[in-house]
Parts: structure tokens; C-alpha cells; sequence
């Protein structure tokens, strides 16, 4: 947002104790785990739920598509909203309005009802994330925000790997429904813990609503995400998703001019004049997370299909990747307090690139010991580089520039997460067209994975322009002259 005065009465976070910190980080990941993994565990029962209401299962993707553009509409509302209510009171609607939409999509009868509670469930998500960034940074010092940070990231990292597992699990062995009722108690949950633990707060002065950035930036988001999500489906057509991903950049440089000359703008954008800033989220930050973000989509893919493995082994062998994911997080900090922000991102950045190079060379002959050994390899490196990128992002963003700054990384995170599975289905889709073959084939996959790898050594290399002591402050690491 616009430069505004933080409110008085408020504790500042240079005195806030570190259990606060903490337990502020630990609620709102509580809260982001429940959102991302019914992001990934609607997946696995849309055959079933097509069958409940009478529908193709191909028409079950509605759901996910309604949900994905409504979250895409109000996200850049989100830190308007926070300096306006109060982050804490957008926080408990947007778990409120998540949760009672969970228990409406549990309960429908039919596509219309489920789609509806879809959208409801999006505007919860587009609220939920970027407020509870701004929760945790106005809760956090400097010197805590690592630490704080690696607690709201494991949910990004877990759900997409625990998510079709959990879901194939309940869809099998109890209903559909539950996939959605599991929220239930998380989100109950949830809202006792932060109207118990998180202080309220709500900034001095907010400026007036900047209508035309709404409009502009909501339009050009939604475009080019669902010009992206068409992108892994090219029996749909192609002119529609050209027209979409040309109109999403259109009305996004539009919108971007808007903000800049705007005397009150929806977005503040000088924060992407913070280097660090600009670096994890809109250059290399972005490039590699577009890289990252292929291998929860490619390695199901890869086991099942490339491999013939049944869903239920394919499913052990990424369970391995989400404890290299829980591995990584005990000595996070300590690494990037002993190297820094830049040799970290760099090193851990090319191992990570090297990694997802290296699932081209496995095979279904390969030792599972030694496939094992790689999916662990691949969550550590994986946990480690977006724990930094994370933090990073926030080490040198002032106050005032607190919502904008982490409505703009969400925005830019979701655009790198579609742009990643897009990415990854048009090399699958073009690999396949250049062998004439009608089936994907074990080779597909393999120049999946050393294209995607390229692309991480690119970004890797790119984090070289960050200065040795770049987040120092957060890290706690002294470069030596």
C-alpha cells in the first residue's frame, strides 16, 4: 500500500517476543496448510464427485477453474483490506468464509451448489494468504523472521505432497465428502487461535479504494492464470489461450501504469525497488520458482506413467520427497546464518536445478535405494530454497510498504506456480507431438527434466547479483572482508 503510519498502541516488532513471533508464524501456517491442501486433495476424487452429480468428470474441473479466478480477482484487494479492517479481522473472515465453504462443497447436490462454494472457498484463499504474510511480518522482528518464515513455508511445501496421497486415501476408503469436511476442524481451529493468540490491530489512516488498480490488476490476473491453466489442457484449443495470455499481459501493463502514476494506488510498487525484493520475487525468485514448482506435478506423473507403478507405490516414493522437505528445516538457519542469503541461494539453488536434472536419468530398472536417496535430495534442496526466497523477499521491506509487498509476492507466486505446471505439460505435449507418438512415453519425461533443470541453473546463477551481505540482518550472517 500507499506510505501509511502504523498505529501507536501497537507493540512494535523490534519488541515483540520471540515465542510471539513464533506462535503467530505457527497459526498462520496452521491456516495455510488447510488452503493448500484442499487445493491439491480435490484431485483425486474428480471421477467420484462427477459420478455424485450426474456429470462427466471432465466437467468437475470447473470447480477447480471457479476457484483459481475468484482467488485471482480479490488478492490484490487483500492488503487494502488489512490496513482498512485490520489484518487480524480479514484473517478470522477469510478462515471463516473458507471453512463454511468447505462444509457447503461437502454437502452438495449438484455442480451448480459445488461451484458456487468454490467461489466462496476462492475469495476465503485470496484473503488468507497475503494477510497472514502481513500478520507475520508485523508480529516478527528482523532477527525472528527466518525462524518465522520456515514455519508458514512447510505448508507450501507438504500439502501438494501429502495432498493427492491424503485425498486418494479418503476418496477410496471413505467419500469424497470428507475431502472437504476435513477442514472443518482445522478451521475451527484455526479461529481459536487467532482470536486468542494474534493482536488486533489496524493501521492509523487508510487511503481511499483505488477502483481503476482493482479493476485493472483483478482482470489482468485472472487472464493470465487461466490463460496458463489452459495451457496443460491443449484439447481445449489454442486460440482462446493466446487470447487469454495476450489480454492478462495487456491489461497487466496497464494496470502497472496505473499503480505507478496513481496518486493513491491499490499497490505500492516501490517495493520491487528493494533489491532483495525484486530479486526473490519478481526476477530469479520467480524463474526459479517456475522450476520448482514442476516437480510436484511431473514426479506423479513420471511413476505412474513413465514407470507403470501403481498409484499407491508411486505414492511411497514421493512420500520420501516430502521428508526431505521435513529434513531440510532443522538446519535452515543455522546454513544461512553460517554462508548468507547469496551463497546459499546460489549453491542450493544449482544442487536443487541438478536434482530434478537427475530424474531424467532414473528409470523403472534404476535401484528404488538409490531413487529414494534422489527424491530426498530433491525436498531438501527443494525446503532450503524457498525458505530463503521467502524471507529474503521481506528482509529489507519497510513498514509502510508491509501489504503491498506480500499482496505482490502472493500474486507472483501463483503466477509462477501455474506458469510451472504449464510449462512442464507443454514440454510433455511437445515431446510427445515431435515423436508422433500417441501415448507419453518415459522419454518425454526425461527432456521434461533436463529442460526444467536448465531453467533452475538459469535463475540459480542469477542470484549472484545479490551483494554478499544481502539479509544480513535477518540471517545473522557477517561476510567477511
Amino acid at each position: 500500500m500507499t506510505a501509511i503510519p502504523e498505529n501507536e498502541s501497537l507493540p512494535q516488532p523490534s519488541t515483540m517476543p520471540a515465542r510471539q513471533a513464533r506462535r503467530v508464524a505457527l497459526i498462520v501456517a496452521v491456516a495455510f496448510f488447510m488452503q493448500l491442501l484442499d487445493s491439491t486433495i480435490i484431485s483425486t476424487s474428480l471421477p467420484q464427485m462427477g459420478e455424485s452429480f450426474g456429470v462427466p468428470a471432465v466437467s468437475m474441473s470447473i470447480g477447480i477453474t471457479v476457484y483459481m479466478l475468484t482467488m485471482a480477482v480479490f488478492v490484490p484487494l487483500s492488503g487494502w483490506l488489512a490496513d482498512r479492517f485490520g489484518a487480524r479481522n480479514i484473517f478470522l473472515i477469510a478462515i471463516a468464509l473458507f471453512t463454511l465453504a468447505s462444509i457447503v462443497c461437502g454437502f452438495s447436490q449438484n455442480l451448480t451448489q459445488f461451484v458456487a462454494a468454490r467461489a466462496v472457498q476462492g475469495l476465503g484463499s485470496a484473503l488468507m494468504t497475503p494477510v497472514g504474510r502481513i500478520l507475520v511480518l508485523r508480529n516478527a522482528s528482523k532477527s525472528e523472521l527466518l525462524n518465522a518464515t520456515a514455519l508458514i513455508t512447510w505448508p507450501a511445501l507438504f500439502a501438494p505432497v501429502v495432498g493427492p496421497v491424503l485425498g486418494g486415501f479418503i476418496t477410496t476408503y471413505l467419500s469424497w465428502h470428507w475431502n472437504f469436511f476435513i477442514n472443518i476442524p482445522l478451521g475451527v481451529v484455526g479461529l481459536a487461535l487467532v482470536a486468542r493468540f494474534i493482536p488486533g490491530d489496524r493501521e492509523a489512516e487508510t487511503m481511499p479504494l483505488d477502483w481503476p488498480g482493482f479493476f485493472l490488476t483483478s482482470i489482468g490476473l485472472a487472464s493470465l492464470l487461466y490463460g496458463l491453466e489452459r495451457i496443460a489442457h491443449p484439447e481445449d484449443g489454442v486460440l482462446p489461450t493466446v487470447v487469454l495470455l495476450a489480454a492478462g499481459i495487456l491489461v497487466g501493463w496497464l494496470a502497472v501504469r496505473h499503480l505507478a502514476y496513481t496518486k493513491y494506488p491499490l499497490l505500492d510498487l516501490s517495493a520491487f525497488r528493494v533489491l532483495t525484493f525484486a530479486i526473490s520475487t519478481l526476477a530469479a525468485g520467480t524463474i526459479f520458482r517456475v522450476a520448482i514448482n514442476t516437480t510436484p506435478f511431473l514426479l506423479p506423473l513420471l511413476f505412474q506413467v513413465g514407470f507403470g507403478l501403481r498409484p499407491v507405490d508411486a505414492g511411497m516414493l514421493i512420500f520420501a520427497y516430502f521428508l526431505g522437505n521435513l529434513g531440510m528445516k532443522a538446519v535452515t538457519t543455522p546454513t544461512l546464518r553460517r554462508f548468507g542469503f547469496r551463497s546459499v541461494m546460489v549453491v542450493n539453488g544449482v544442487i536443487a536445478s541438478l536434482s530434478i536434472m537427475a530424474c531424467a536419468a532414473i528409470s523403472p530398472q534404476t535401484p528404488q535405494a538409490l531413487v529414494v536417496a534422489l527424491m530426498l535430495v530433491a525436498g531438501l534442496s527443494r525446503s532450503m530454497q524457498f525458505t530463503a526466497l521467502n524471507t529474503l523477499a521481506f528482509a529489507d521491506i519497510a513498514a509502510v510498504q508491509r501489504s503491498s509487498a506480500a499482496t505482490l509476492s502472493s500474486m507472483l507466486q501463483q503466477v509462477a506456480m501455474l506458469f510451472g505446471v504449464a510449462v512442464a505439460a507443454a514440454i510433455l505435449n511437445l515431446s510427445q507431438i515431435a515423436r508422433d507418438r500417441p501415448v507419453l512415453d518415459i522419454v518425454d519425461f526425461r527432456i521434461a527434466f533436463l529442460v526444467i533443470g536448465v531453467i533452475g541453473l538459469v535463475a540459480s546463477f542469477r542470484f549472484l547479483v545479490l551483494p554478499p551481505a544481502a539479509g544480513a540482518e535477518v540471517s545473522g550472517h557477517t561476510p567477511k572482508n
